[in-house]
């Protein structure tokens, strides 16, 4: 069984922490993060339109870059789409 995989608050493993069933997640698609859920659980309607800029050292810039992840316009509840990489 394929199990999904979470990002952020890893254990130390280089594993990401499987998903909650008390969560709510978004999935991530597209740029150095596809595939990770991301926890959006307790967030409001600004904050899931406006998307997160993730940590990842796997993107344009190396470690301490940040990938921009967003919903598309009209389907908040959906999916969070790459943008780009930022410093």
């Amino acid at each position: 069984m394929d199990v999904r995989r979470v990002y952020g608050s890893s254990d130390g493993s280089g594993e990401e922490p499987a998903p909650r069933p008390d969560h709510v997640y978004a999935e991530l698609l597209g740029g150095p993060l596809d595939g990770l859920l991301l926890d959006v659980t307790g967030w409001s309607v600004v904050q899931r339109v406006e998307g997160a800029l993730l940590i990842t050292d796997k993107g344009l810039y190396g470690p301490g870059g940040r990938a921009f992840y967003a919903p598309v316009e009209d389907d908040i509840e959906g999916p969070f789409l790459w943008h780009g990489d930022t410093p």
